[in-house]
């Protein structure tokens, strides 16, 4: 039976391939859900894939995830910076978290230096564009199995 992975996207992250091509590239999120749906079935695994701008409904996501996912890949966008109380929910589900960055946040402004769900995560993917999603679907894969 294949493992079910949630694959979570924030804020902004709709606006892939208009907002800051610069920075995050051309791609749009239907080429990242493609990326991730091609990915998971290499790995034998289902993929959930959603983006929400609420913080309220990304949450309810992660709890619903308790007894429905076997993990969860999340790219948290700028909630990363603020968000003690997605940190809270994704440690109280339990579920192996993968945090995926398209940019690297270390190299941009200060305030995206310290992200909440890193301590959270039990691997943090940044600066490798939208292939960041392929490399934790891989390593979920791996921890899964």
């Amino acid at each position: 039976m294949a493992k079910r992975v949630l694959v979570l996207n924030g804020p902004n992250l709709n606006l892939l391939g208009l907002r800051e091509p610069d920075i995050y590239g051309a791609e749009t999120l239907a080429d990242v859900e493609q990326l991730c749906r091609r990915t998971g079935a290499e790995l034998g695994l289902e993929v959930d894939f959603r983006q929400s701008n609420h913080e309220g409904e990304l949450i309810t996501w992660i709890h619903a995830a308790r007894g429905t996912a076997d993990a969860i890949v999340i790219n948290p966008a700028g909630y990363s910076h603020t968000s003690v109380a997605i940190h809270d929910a994704l440690k109280g589900v339990g579920l192996p978290v993968a945090e995926v960055h398209i940019s690297n946040i270390h190299q941009r402004e200060s305030f995206r230096h310290h992200s909440y769900v890193s301590a959270v995560a039990f691997g943090v993917i940044c600066g490798f564009g939208t292939g960041g999603y392929r490399m934790a679907l891989t390593a979920l894969a791996e921890k899964l199995n």
